[in-house]
C-alpha cells in the first residue's frame, strides 16, 4: 500500500490538533533539560518539576555550579534523578567546552554529546531551531510499523526510512503527530483502531489485527 503522507498528517491533525511537543520550554536550554527529565517520566510530571526548576536554573553555569545533591533533589519527582542530574551536568559542561555555551543547531553534532543521543538531538534541534527532524521514540517505532511506513525496529534505520520516503518539510510534523497518536490512540496494548481516522491507511488495520471493528 502506497502511503499518502500528506493525507495521513491531515487525519492525524484532525484527531490530535496541531503538531506539538507537550513539554513546556521557552528556550533551547530549557528544552534540553526537559528532554533529559522526560526519560521514563510523563510530560505532565516533568512540566510540574520544571515550573520551579527553570526559575532556579537559568544558565548552563547554574547547572554546572549546582551541588549534585541539590540538583538531584530538585528533579527527584521525575525518577532516576541521580542519573538525570549527572547527565544534565555533563551536557552543560560539554556545551560550554565544545559549543561556546550554546545548544548546537546541528543534529549530528548534538547527537554526539554524552547524555543526548540521536532521538533527543532530533527533537531539540527540530523544535528549538525549527529544523526538519525525525524524532524516533517508542511510539514512533510502534506506530510507524503498524501503519507500514517502516519495517525496521532500530531507531536509526527508521530515521533513514523516513528521511528517504517522506518529504523533508513533513518530518517534524509527522514525528510529533505520530508520537501524540501513539500516546493517545495507537497504544501498545489496546490500540483504538475503530475510531482511528488513519485506519484505512494502516497495514495493522487492513491486515485484520485491529480491535473489534
Amino acid at each position: 500500500m502506497k502511503k499518502d503522507i500528506g493525507s495521513i498528517i491531515g487525519k492525524l491533525k484532525d484527531m490530535h490538533g496541531q503538531p506539538r511537543c507537550e513539554l513546556n520550554f521557552s528556550n533551547p536550554l530549557e528544552l534540553v533539560v526537559a528532554t533529559v527529565l522526560s526519560a521514563q517520566c510523563t510530560d505532565e510530571r516533568v512540566n510540574k518539576v520544571t515550573e520551579q526548576l527553570f526559575k532556579r536554573y537559568r544558565t548552563l553555569q547554574d547547572y554546572i555550579d549546582a551541588p549534585a545533591e541539590r540538583l538531584e533533589e530538585d528533579i527527584r519527582p521525575t525518577g532516576f534523578y541521580r542519573n538525570k542530574a549527572k547527565n544534565i551536568k555533563n551536557i552543560a559542561g560539554e556545551l560550554v567546552q565544545r559549543f561556546n555555551g550554546k545548544v548546537p543547531d546541528d543534529i549530528d553534532a548534538f547527537a554526539a554529546v554524552k547524555g543526548i543521543g540521536r532521538k533527543s538531538a532530533n527533537m531539540i534541534v527540530g523544535l528549538a531551531y525549527n529544523r526538519p527532524a525525525v524524532i524516533v521514540d517508542t511510539h514512533m517505532i510502534r506506530v510507524l510499523n503498524r501503519i507500514g511506513l517502516t519495517k525496521n525496529e532500530d531507531p536509526e534505520k527508521i530515521e533513514q526510512d523516513i528521511r528517504r520516503t517522506v518529504p523533508e518539510p513533513m518530518w517534524t510534523a509527522l514525528s510529533l503527530l505520530i508520537i501524540l497518536h501513539g500516546r493517545y490512540a495507537c497504544k501498545a496494548k489496546k490500540p483504538e483502531c475503530a475510531k482511528c481516522l488513519v485506519k484505512n491507511d494502516c497495514d495493522y488495520w487492513s491486515g485484520g489485527k485491529g480491535n473489534v471493528r
